[in-house]
């Protein structure tokens, strides 16, 4: 009779367990963020895990939403998908309560979202991703805002201006260039935006020979190259009446009065992938040459809303950054603390002759002054148990033989420093609170 087969281990590919270890990684981080969000006054919100397939193929088109979601039919006959993004969700939760909602909106979330890619280095089927957006304010403090918080949010980690660059452009003012400049019509601009932002992931020749197809001449295409060199004074220039030219010099007069400005540069070749995008965009580098890449960008998006509510008039601009993205900038940058457990943690040792409940007694002073505190399980010898401890990451030890019990006293150990202090047992809670 032959063995029964056995279930794999390994979780489903692009996916990953998180031990304790890994989870205190990464409650860190989601904590430092919280952190930075709550005091520019931005509020955490949810939504569901499951959405109408149809929300996605209306933002991204039926293609990118059928290959890229986990999507399928319910008992009901629905087409739903595993949300892939977040804000088709948010834009959906600010339309439908538009006319109960103060503006402007500053919310957050941290979801947990699913695509069905190919993973990679930064890239994975399923991740956390850090969502913050602004709705309901068209000017342009919104995007110094917005740029603020992303500087923000790294330097709160540790990262100054050598370790990241933000660049930023306008989408209105790029396609306003390309139409003056290369004589495009809307279908045209659309398909160069693509082959730019897909430029530094092809080779050169492959990029120019999309140019071509889309019917760019030799002339016209190093008129194009020429634009990524100009600095934002120069090129703000060649349309002077652009509505976008004046987002961008606006946006730059006040980045350059500001901290941000060792942070942020123009580059007029970002335009960000996704269409819905309108005014300011933006992407954070890592300057790191072991690690240099996009991590994270965003934008202004005018129309979102319009999804639900026809003519909504409600602005809004935002980033997302997923948490492998960061976590490689952290540990490429060495950003990641070895130690991340700040707080007491603390093992009461047993000893056979000492009746278990009074080890629980012990346990709940501890816990009811705040201190992490568990008792250890079972009857072994002491050394066995300042070893577990010490691999638990415990910060003290308590002993309770019945030499303390006798004297109403306790033991405690500092398992860093090897220190030991006897104090009294009804005092002995406040010795954590004051240490």
């Amino acid at each position: 009779m032959s063995e029964k087969e056995q279930i794999s281990t390994q979780p489903y590919k692009g996916t990953r367990d998180f031990y304790p270890k890994e989870m205190k990684i990464r409650n860190w981080f989601f904590g430092k963020i919280k952190d930075i969000l709550e005091k520019f006054t931005y509020e955490e919100y949810s939504g569901p895990t499951l959405e109408p397939l149809e929300l996605y193929v209306a933002k991204s088109g039926n293609e990118l939403a059928n290959e890229q979601t986990y999507n399928f039919v319910d008992r009901g006959g629905r087409k739903l998908a595993i949300r892939p993004e977040m804000t088709p969700t948010v834009a959906r939760m600010v339309a439908g309560k538009i006319g109960e909602l103060t503006m402007p909106l500053r919310w957050f979330s941290i979801p947990n979202l699913y695509r069905y890619e190919r993973p990679q280095r930064g890239r994975l089927r399923e991740h956390w991703q850090v969502n913050v957006d602004m709705f309901g304010c068209k000017t342009i403090e919104a995007d110094l805002e917005i740029l603020s918080v992303a500087v923000a949010l790294l330097n709160n980690f540790g990262a100054d201006e050598k370790m990241f660059k933000i660049k930023v452009n306008n989408r209105r003012f790029f396609n306003d260039v390309l139409k003056s400049q290369l004589q495009l019509n809307t279908d045209d601009i659309l398909k160069v935006s693509k082959a730019i932002d897909r430029k530094n992931k092809v080779p050169k020749e492959v990029y120019e020979e999309y140019l071509k197809e889309i019917g760019l001449n030799n002339e016209k295409i190093e008129l194009l190259n020429s634009l990524f060199k100009m600095k934002v004074e120069e090129i703000v220039k060649l349309c002077p009446d652009s509505e976008g030219s004046k987002e961008l010099g606006d946006l730059f007069e006040l980045i350059s009065n500001s901290e941000l400005k060792d942070y942020c540069e123009f580059d007029f070749s970002i335009i960000r992938g996704l269409d819905y995008y309108t005014g300011t965009v933006f992407e954070v580098f890592d300057e790191s040459p072991e690690n240099n890449r996009a991590m994270f960008g965003g934008g202004r998006y005018d129309n979102l809303i319009d999804l639900f509510i026809n003519n909504a008039n409600v602005s809004g601009i935002g980033f997302g950054f997923g948490d492998v993205t960061l976590e490689n900038f952290l540990r490429t940058h060495n950003l990641i603390p070895e130690i991340l457990n700040e707080k007491d943690k603390v093992l009461i040792t047993r000893f056979p002759e000492i009746p278990y409940i009074e080890y629980v007694k012990l346990a709940k002073k501890l816990r009811d002054a705040g201190i992490a505190t568990s008792i250890y399980m079972e009857d072994k010898k002491l050394t066995k148990q300042i070893e577990y401890a010490n691999k638990e990451g415990y910060t003290f030890i308590v002993v309770v033989g019945q030499t303390e019990m006798d004297s109403n006293q306790v033991v405690i150990k500092n398992i860093n420093t090897r220190e030991s202090s006897t104090v009294a047992r009804k005092d002995f809670a406040k010795f954590f609170v004051t240490s």
